[in-house]
């Protein structure tokens, strides 16, 4: 009997086929590459683009962001869920126990026709920057901002979060990053969902189920990650004694390689412009440093990574440091990587569902060999 190939993290494992997504020669979305989207599109504008499989036309789009400006409100109970949470949960483990409660609001939720799952796509697509931002401000004592159906997704977000309007610049950087981070093929939250609702479980679902998998600091938690290795390396002047010493103790520099790309992530050199564009556009703060100094450790580690390791950035390290000079609180960055994806992992839920197969791969047993079970008094 031939051993079957055993390949750990499934890693190079093709595990089913696609249309949304492909990282094979550059990072695209449906046919469409990353960089052109983010160059040319507005976030809104990709998001009807991996959902409904084309980009736009001015009428769609227009109806479009009616329908889902109109779907950004929550339930009031959930408002009420929100207020009893222990203090210590973090706004991630907030939004995942959000979107699971949706779930039991949405009169399509036990549908999953394809036109059902593109509605609650659409308004899981809403609400998730509405339950970040609520959630954020009553944690902070501070009462909730209505949001605005006149704004784009990154305003509206942004509006929500601060109680006024972002400035222009803040709100293409933020756009940029949801373009980037909207969507990546076969990762591990988004297969994660594709598990779920193989076995024909619902959008809701999935969506939770993705969430949990993105906690982790090995998926999106690696933004979070960012500026504590920036602030532990201590600036410029002690970035490559620092990273030095650090890849001499085999510590794990988040931020940095990537399962996929192993000559550079396309998408950190798209963000790293805006990260660096909002270090100079705000001044040093008190307790957070001078944006720009961040800029040129990051930059200094970037150097030695690359000459000692051969490792490159990956998104969460530009985007953490943009967030940081956007004066956003680090606990929010994987809930803004989330209120993104939201687009992929839906895309891919309901192109699962549309011709499902369960998703039921095998084992190697290296487990003992075949054995009698003794009685239990022979056990010994």
């Amino acid at each position: 009997m031939t051993t079957p190939t055993y390949s750990p993290g499934l890693e190079g494992v093709i595990a089913g086929e696609t249309t949304i997504c492909t990282v094979e020669g550059g990072l695209s979305y449906r046919g469409y590459s990353v960089g052109d989207l983010a160059e040319n599109c507005s976030f809104d504008e990709v998001a009807f683009l991996l959902l409904h499989g084309e980009l736009p036309i001015a009428a769609q789009l227009k109806q479009f962001h009616t329908r889902v400006a109109a779907a950004r409100r929550l339930p009031p109970p959930l408002k009420e869920l929100f207020a009893a949470l222990p203090k210590w949960t973090t706004p991630l483990d907030a939004l995942r126990t959000a979107v699971s409660s949706l779930g039991h609001f949405d009169q399509d939720a036990a549908d999953n026709s394809h036109d059902a799952n593109l509605r609650k796509a659409e308004r899981l697509l809403a609400q998730i920057p509405v339950a970040i931002a609520d959630n954020y401000r009553l944690a902070k004592g501070q009462p909730e901002v209505p949001a605005r159906q006149d704004l784009s997704h990154a305003a509206n977000f942004l509006y929500m979060l601060r109680g006024v309007e972002a400035s222009p610049a803040e709100v293409k950087a933020m756009d940029v990053s949801l373009i980037l981070y909207a969507e990546h093929e076969f990762n591990a939250s988004t297969f994660a969902a594709r598990v779920i609702v193989s076995t024909l479980s619902d959008l809701h679902s999935g969506i939770t189920g993705a969430i949990g998998a993105l906690k982790g600091p090995l998926h999106g938690g690696a933004n979070e990650k960012v500026m504590d290795i920036l602030l532990a390396a201590g600036g410029p002047e002690k970035a490559e004694e620092w990273t030095r010493a650090a890849l001499a103790r085999k510590d794990r520099i988040m931020g940095f390689g990537h399962r996929v790309y192993k000559t550079g992530d396309v998408r950190a050199g798209i963000l790293k412009k805006y990260a660096r564009s909002a270090a100079e556009a705000n001044p040093a703060r008190e307790g957070g440093g001078d944006p720009l100094k961040w800029e040129e450790t990051a930059d200094i580690i970037e150097r030695v990574m690359a000459t000692e390791k051969n490792m490159f950035p990956n998104l969460d390290w530009p985007a953490g440091r943009l967030y940081h000079a956007m004066k956003l609180e680090i606990p929010l960055y994987t809930p803004i990587f989330a209120m993104s994806r939201i687009t992929g992992w839906a895309a891919h839920v309901i192109e699962q569902l549309d011709n499902n197969r369960l998703i039921r791969p095998r084992a190697l047993y290296k487990g003992p060999a075949a054995r009698a079970v003794k009685p239990l008094g022979e056990r010994g």
